[in-house]
């Protein structure tokens, strides 16, 4: 029988600068209906420590206990069922007793610089695409792993769970591995969907340090006593495994029909690409720097990570620890009318992925590819947006070229979808409409597989996806401008500009 009273499903949903809890009522009469709501938001701040970038884990599970405090309250009752996701790649270690063998590092901490050399010493480049292909990042949970070899740490771990795992353990004393996060360790096979053995071994990982693997949708334990007893919650309240990398629940948000589209996944990262039936593993598509992380329903998130609005946060930072703090609607206003394409960079430029003065280091880069440095906040602002464009263009385009599938759409999910200015751009560079929203996406992804889960809603990724293009109002943006302005601007970035 069909849903007739909206239920609600509570969505954990962990991001690089700030953490939610959102409520998604769904209802399975007639056609279905979908509500969010932002019951609690909290900030993210990481914390240098001895010299290194750590995560207030302990922090961020606070405010997930606030959160879902918030959730009952707001509903009315306890949640149907409690799903959690984050960023990628980081993760935690426990001793035997289940007890954290300190906070979390950072993946913009500096300790795996030079990893990515002496694991190539050990395993070619291309035989590691080819075993897992996943993109080079400095960042990737193997190069961390082989970083912390021999230390303390690791060495006293009995286990090692990935942030949203850990953060389900803590809620349930249950262990588990959430795929399509751990796709992104660059330690998994997507072939088979399972840990690659003679990578791991090549490199001395031991991979019993993992819990057993899970997918989306997947039963995770049920919140313990203690936790009901802090959140005011009424048992048993279930959790359930969900696209755990929050661009895996953001990308099954997508509202899109058929499958001829490219999504691009935007907040702090812009992850750009398309979704696949199977990986793409060849060695143009490892030189091109696109990976192959798992997706929900046994899809492949075929695509680049880009820099994102990274760029811009990091300049709002700056500004307003020069005591010239913007608002960035504003900002946005008046960057919409600075002159395009003066001023770009290559988003991708790896001098902008750690913290510090952002709009120095774009000016920098401006003047060493002979283009003039942007002038003031709006200029500069016009020129991260003009680079994520064309960052966005090239990583459509060459995710076509590389698997063989042609689009006629670009969707936008995640904050970046609210940002007017960007996506009017990138429809302009991509020369293909854009449809913006949802913003929430990666929430709404985690309710959705939650939902089907628990039976509110049936069917498969067609199915969520024309629920959420029932309710929701996304915005088209179609091409317009110089096309052959950007054309030129996409030829100089090409031929010049640094990759990773």
């Amino acid at each position: 029988m069909p849903h007739t009273e909206a239920v609600p499903f509570a969505a954990v949903d962990l991001g690089a600068s700030s953490g939610r809890v959102m409520l998604g009522h769904i209802s399975g009469h007639g056609a279905g209906t979908l509500r969010l709501q932002e019951v609690h938001r909290f900030p993210n701040r990481p914390v240098r420590t001895a010299g290194t970038l750590h995560w207030d884990i302990l922090s961020l599970y606070g405010g997930v206990l606030d959160g879902l405090r918030a959730a009952g309250a707001s509903a009315g009752r306890a949640p149907a069922s409690v799903g959690i996701d984050t960023w990628a790649v980081d993760y935690g270690l426990l001793d035997a007793s289940g007890a954290l063998l300190g906070n979390p590092v950072h993946y913009r901490d500096t300790r795996t610089e030079g990893e990515a050399a002496k694991v190539a010493a050990v395993l070619a480049p291309a035989a590691l695409y080819a075993a897992t292909g996943l993109q080079y990042l400095p960042f990737n949970t193997l190069y961390q792993l082989t970083a912390a070899q021999g230390s303390a740490a690791l060495g006293a771990a009995n286990r090692l769970l990935l942030i949203p795992d850990l953060i389900a353990y803590w809620l349930t004393g249950e262990a588990g591995t959430e795929l399509t996060n751990a796709s992104t360790t660059q330690l998994i096979d997507p072939r088979t969907r399972d840990w690659s053995r003679p990578v791991a071994d090549a490199l001395g990982i031991d991979l019993t340090l993992f819990a057993p693997l899970r997918g989306p949708g997947a039963p995770a334990g049920h919140l313990l006593p203690d936790v009901l007893a802090e959140t005011g919650l009424t048992g048993p309240v279930p959790v359930t495994a969900v696209g755990s990398h929050d661009t895996a629940s953001a990308v099954a948000a997508v509202p899109a029909s058929g499958d001829r589209f490219a999504y691009i996944a935007t907040g702090t990262w812009s992850l750009a690409g398309l979704e696949l039936d199977s990986p793409v593993l060849t060695e143009e598509s490892r030189r091109a720097n696109f990976t192959n992380e798992l997706g929900v329903d046994g899809t492949v998130r075929y695509l680049r990570n880009i820099m994102g609005l990274w760029l811009l946060q990091e300049c709002l930072r700056t500004w307003e620890a020069d005591g010239a703090p913007q608002r960035l609607d504003r900002l946005l206003r008046e960057a919409a009318d600075v002159p395009g394409l003066r001023s770009f960079v290559d988003a991708d430029d790896p001098a902008f992925l750690a913290p510090g003065d952002m709009p120095r280091r774009i000016a920098d880069a401006c003047r060493r590819s002979g283009r003039p440095a942007p002038q003031g906040p709006a200029g500069v602002t016009r020129c991260v947006l003009d680079s994520l464009a064309l960052a966005h263009r090239r990583a459509v385009e060459d995710a076509q070229r590389l698997s063989g599938r042609a689009v006629d759409t670009v969707h936008i999910v995640g904050g970046g979808a609210r940002n007017d200015l960007l996506c009017r751009l990138t429809a302009d560079a991509c020369g293909l409409p854009v449809v913006a929203g949802p913003a929430e996406a990666a929430a709404l992804g985690n309710v959705l597989v939650q939902a089907r889960a628990a039976g509110t809603v049936r069917g498969d990724l067609s199915d969520l996806r024309a629920l959420l293009r029932a309710t929701l109002a996304p915005r088209r943006y179609e091409p317009a401008g110089d096309r052959g302005a950007w054309d030129r601007a996409a030829v100089l970035i090409a031929a010049g500009e640094p990759r990773p």
